[in-house]
């Protein structure tokens, strides 16, 4: 018998068992629990804490667990469906500092004792990293405030910046310091990226002592002054479970547990990721509780050596891998594909010299296309020309990627039958229809001058990718600092011949603060392109078939302004600039399937520097913050829904992600803490079991 038939009927005969125990607990002031729950009511020495977590931990089952629900507006929670085990459970709450843990099983009530904070540097303690940073003021300088804070928000790609990992110097690295700006100069050159790092540092100039200053204050007490707002409304409903996974050196953990289109497939399996520090690919049961790890194979050289140690592995070359895996995805026959190196840079001549390659010539790439399949245990590689990074499949099985100028695909249904790397994939660069006959002649390439009687190829950053349903027609969309557009292509029936490009560009009034610096798209059913906008923290909603001109000589970028709608929440700004957040959104994803209860094709993108992710409704247009409070370092970059049994309501789907941050150590609990495999689940309401 499976292990979901075994804990089904094991469940049901407890439950029969304790019906009447739980009607008479409801009756008696309690709250109506099963055999499998937990639950209680909350209160302080103000009376019942509203909107704060009660998490449940086991370390008892094959891998670390813990559930996570908020408590509603008497203080009242229920904490369900907990596999049978011994939890630690405590409260954790803005305004608060943790409870302290008690020990309880399944089908017990158990009140929790909250403890006011004494203090806004113990109340701050457990606030996001965002409103730790958010403690820095601007100084003034040759560069204008946002290029100071663009510059600093690059390092939330990787890392959270506010977390007690960053916003405190390690000793290793202060003794070897004067002060706190040398201390930043030293730390910022750590890593298998740290020269860049550093380089990017140093350009802020005499402006870079806004992190020395803002340590320097820290650790002289101050904290943060605003607090986070603590859930509310539909917020309340969120039941939140992770299952600890890999290692304790992994990194970028992203993560996929079933087709983006097909969410039933993998239904009840395991959860799949990568770990690029560690070459690891990552496996979760959430039936068994169990977490395995394989490693990933690969013929290319070692990277990722850092030029400093880190403080805190000394001398250990923690960052050094092979196969470098990133962006995990499942196919329609449940096989794991993601991209890594199966050699080093230098391309096949055919990437080159075949139609593609004389269209568009691709002399090295950087990661290639890996395949696990679970059933046979095995891997396959696909040497494509193109660099692979973030990915969609398609529903009939084409895997797009983007890169620098250009997308390029792989259709798995070819690769399948004839395992012909070469002719199952191809790629194309964007070239704009600016002669307006309908086709694609003589261009003009990125960097030759403009003529008027011939087409143009744009450059672009194609960092995420999302394939319109509707038209089959690729989005694009970059992530630098002043990006700010969209980019459309048609494959047409000969690629590449008949690869069309389009360009849109964010209007550049009517909007305040205006939008700048794009980052994930994802495209709903009806065409409309949501994507999230890193620098401003807006979201936008662009609609093509609102636009009057797409083509031709006017079709300039900025001709569509009827197309975007804009959104923006609230959140955390810096001291001295109110309208400049101090997070970052990274990827959008949609929520297809309505696997939170919110609706379908609800945009979901992760703020990683405030341990949440955020879910925009398009009916209410309002924002829902789904937060994962503990371990504090939550990141997501990738996110995707499953469904495991479409009759059982909220029990049997869920919204899939992973913390991600580059190094695991920075999460709460320090060296030695791992990444996690987390599930979102949304309820009809807080006390639902």
């Amino acid at each position: 018998m499976r292990a979901k038939g075994r804990a089904a009927a094991a469940a049901g005969v407890a439950l029969v068992a304790a019906m009447s125990l739980t009607w008479v607990q409801a009756q008696q002031g309690g709250v109506a629990i099963d055999a499998d729950d937990i639950g209680g009511t909350v209160t302080s020495s103000k009376g019942p804490e509203a909107g704060v977590w009660v998490i449940a931990e086991s370390t008892e089952l094959p891998t670390k667990m813990a559930r996570i629900v908020v408590t509603d507006a008497q203080g009242r929670y229920v904490v369900p469906d907990l596999p049978r085990s011994s939890y630690q459970v405590f409260v954790r709450g803005y305004g608060l500092v943790d409870s302290a843990r008690q020990t309880a099983r399944p089908g017990q009530q158990l009140n929790l004792k909250a403890t006011l904070a004494p203090n806004p540097r113990a109340a701050a303690a457990v606030y996001p990293a965002a409103w730790w940073l958010s403690m820095a003021e601007i100084p003034q300088g040759a560069l204008e405030p946002r290029r100071v804070t663009d510059e600093i928000r690059g390092c939330l790609n990787c890392h959270q910046l506010g977390s007690k990992a960053t916003r405190e110097i390690p000793a290793s690295v202060m003794a070897q310091a004067k002060t706190h700006l040398e201390a930043w100069d030293r730390r910022t050159q750590m890593g298998p990226v740290g020269p860049a790092m550093g380089a990017n540092f140093k350009r802020l100039g005499e402006q870079r002592a806004m992190l020395s200053n803002w340590t320097e204050r820290i650790a002289k007490g101050e904290a943060p002054n605003v607090a986070p707002p603590r859930p509310s409304g539909a917020e309340r409903n969120l039941v939140v479970t992770w299952w600890e996974w890999g290692s304790e050196l992994d990194g970028r953990t992203d993560g996929a547990p079933t087709n983006l289109h097909r969410p039933t497939v993998n239904a009840n399996g395991p959860m799949y990721g990568v770990s690029q520090p560690t070459d690891l690919l990552l496996v979760v049961d959430p039936l068994e509780h169990r977490s395995t790890s394989i490693k990933v194979p690969t013929k290319a050289s070692k990277t990722g050596t850092s030029p400093q140690p880190s403080p805190y592995w000394d001398q250990q070359q923690i960052w050094e891998r092979y196969s470098d895996p990133r962006s995990a995805a499942i196919d329609a026959q449940g096989r794991v594909w993601f991209t890594g190196r199966i050699r080093d840079a230098k391309n096949p001549a055919y990437c080159s010299s075949n139609a593609f390659g004389k269209y568009h010539p691709l002399d090295t790439g950087g990661r290639q296309v890996m395949m696990y399949d679970p059933k046979t245990k095995q891997f396959s590689e696909v040497d494509t020309c193109f660099t692979a990074d973030h990915n969609q499949i398609t529903r009939d099985g084409i895997m797009f990627f983007g890169m620098n100028n250009a997308i390029g695909w792989l259709d798995l249904n070819a690769y399948e039958k004839t395992k012909n790397a070469e002719t199952s994939q191809g790629w194309c660069p964007a070239v704009l229809d600016t002669t307006g006959d309908g086709r694609i002649g003589d261009y003009t390439k990125v960097k030759e001058p403009i003529d008027p009687n011939k087409d143009r190829q744009v450059a672009f950053s194609c960092y995420s990718v999302s394939i319109n349903p509707k038209d089959g027609a690729a989005w694009c969309s970059g992530i630098g600092p002043n990006d700010n557009k969209l980019v459309r292509l048609e494959r047409g029936n000969n690629p590449p011949a008949t690869c069309k490009g389009e360009v849109f560009e964010a209007p550049p009034t009517g909007v305040t603060p205006p939008a700048y610096g794009t980052g994930g798209i994802h495209v709903d059913r009806n065409g409309v392109v949501w994507q999230n906008w890193r620098g401003s923290g807006h979201l936008s909603a662009f609609d093509r078939s609102k636009c009057k001109v797409t083509t031709g000589p006017n079709a300039t970028g900025q001709s569509c302004p009827e197309g975007w709608t804009f959104y923006r929440r609230d959140g955390a700004t810096y001291a001295n600039a109110p309208t400049i957040f101090s997070d970052e959104s990274y990827l959008t994803q949609l929520d297809e399937h309505d696997t939170l209860g919110l609706g379908p094709d609800v945009p979901v993108y992760g703020n990683v520097n405030t341990d949440s992710i955020e879910a925009f409704v398009p009916k209410t247009r309002q924002f829902v913050t789904l937060r994962v409070p503990y371990p504090l370092g939550f990141f997501s970059r990738s996110a995707v829904g499953r469904i495991d049994d479409p009759k059982a309501g909220w029990k049997g789907k869920g919204f899939w992600s992973t913390y991600s941050t580059y190094a695991a150590w920075h999460l709460e609990g320090g060296k030695g803490a791992k990444q996690k495999a987390v599930k979102f689940q949304m309820r009809p309401n807080p006390l639902a079991k």
